[in-house]
Formats: structure tokens, C-alpha cells, sequence
């Protein structure tokens, strides 16, 4: 299969949770109309990029000190990449949130009594996560074709579950803001653990790796479902 193939084929595989969970959304009645998923989808996608800008930053220049050894590599794991990449999701979810809210206020609000603020915006953070997954397999794939299935096939379960925590972080900052950082802090441990048992040879970190990423994504899957239903709010979710 030529490059571009196994581009396209990296980019459908990856694309299949934020399909998934779109027919979800419809077939459950959600109301989280198209243009809102689309922009959120759209949303992690483009926080690709100040990830981008952030981790070469840091590489570059050293504005960070990285300390040689086992620490060194701990921290360029969880600090330059997981910490960045999260950063960049939550700036770009903030401004995504901001948006709604003032399109909101001057147009139809789409709003549910039942159905928390919170709870939308974890969802929307859900869809961010996969939407920036898309474009990450892309460019890592492009890269590095050799390892590049078994990080298509659990980085979009891994960064959804980290957009959902992300997105409950920015909707609780203004009233909670202990537990919106320790939920965004919660993703990028989350994010961090997967990616350093990524590289640490052998098939048993491989899996753990896989577990944490589908375990992630289950408790955030379940939370949305609660919190449409109106039987839990963001709070309550993990």
C-alpha cells in the first residue's frame, strides 16, 4: 500500500470513535446539534497546533530544564508533551465555550432544563479529544508508519477521555476551581501514564497502556450518558 493509502486508511480508523459517538448522540436524542459537534471536532483538531508550538518551544529554546536520566525523560513525557497538549486543549475549549455562550446570549439559546452546562461541555470536550486524535494519527502516522496502528487505535479512546476531563475542567473553573484543576491535572497524569508505558518495552505495558486509554474512555462515556439523563452533573463525573 502506498504512503498516501496508509494515510487515509490511519486517518478512517481514527476518525471511527468521533463517528461513533456521533450516531450515539443521534440515535440517543441528545440534544448536541450538528454545528456544535462539528466546532468541537474542529476545536481539538486545531489545539494540534499550539501543542505543536508549545512542545518545540520547549525543545528548541529550553525554557524548560529537562534533567538527564530516567527524571529527564519522566518529565519530557508528562510536562512537554501530555502537560502541553492538555494546555492546548483547554485554551482552545475555553474560547470554544466562550463563543457558544456569546452566540447564545444573542441568538436562540440551546438549552435543556434537565441537562447541566457541565455535562455539555464534557461532552464537547469528548469530541475535541477525538478531533484532535485525528490529526495527531495523521501526522504521526506520515511519520512513524511502523508503530503508528497501535497509537491510532488507542489514542482516540485516550485523548477523548482526556478532552472530556479537560472540558469538565473549564465548565467548573468559575465556581469549583480545586476540583477543575485537579480534573485537568486528572488528564494529564492520565495522558502522561499511557504514554510512558508506550515506550517501555514489552508486551504487558503495551496492554496496560490500551487498558488505561479504553478504562478512561468508559468512565467518561458512562458520565455523558448519566449527565443527559439528568441523573448526575459535571461534578459528580469522573
Amino acid at each position: 500500500m502506498s504512503s498516501v493509502g496508509v494515510l487515509l486508511l490511519l486517518l478512517f480508523i481514527s476518525s471511527i470513535p468521533a463517528i461513533a459517538v456521533f450516531i450515539w448522540f443521534r440515535f440517543a436524542h441528545y440534544p448536541f446539534s450538528l454545528p456544535r459537534f462539528s466546532f468541537s471536532l474542529l476545536a481539538g483538531a486545531t489545539s494540534f497546533f499550539p501543542a505543536l508550538f508549545f512542545q518545540n518551544m520547549l525543545a528548541s529554546h529550553k525554557l524548560l530544564f529537562f534533567p538527564a536520566g530516567k527524571w529527564g525523560l519522566i518529565a519530557e513525557i508528562f510536562v512537554r508533551i501530555a502537560f502541553t497538549e492538555e494546555l492546548s486543549r483547554l485554551i482552545i475549549l475555553t474560547i470554544l465555550f466562550f463563543a457558544i455562550h456569546r452566540l447564545s446570549a444573542v441568538g436562540q439559546p440551546e438549552s435543556n432544563p434537565v441537562i447541566s452546562a457541565g455535562t455539555m461541555a464534557s461532552a464537547a470536550g469528548l469530541i475535541a479529544g477525538l478531533g484532535f486524535a485525528i490529526l495527531e494519527s495523521a501526522v504521526y502516522g506520515a511519520s512513524n508508519p511502523g508503530n503508528a496502528l497501535l497509537r491510532t487505535f488507542t489514542a482516540a479512546p485516550l485523548h477523548g477521555a482526556c478532552g472530556f476531563r479537560v472540558g469538565s475542567a473549564v465548565a467548573l473553573f468559575r465556581e469549583h476551581r480545586a476540583q477543575a484543576i485537579s480534573r485537568f491535572l486528572t488528564a494529564v497524569g492520565i495522558h502522561g501514564i499511557y504514554n510512558f508505558m508506550l515506550i517501555v518495552p514489552g508486551l504487558f505495558p503495551s496492554i496496560a497502556a490500551i487498558l488505561i486509554a479504553l478504562s478512561a474512555l468508559a468512565s467518561s462515556v458512562l458520565a455523558i450518558r448519566k449527565g443527559m439523563r439528568g441523573e448526575n452533573t459535571v461534578s459528580a463525573a469522573l
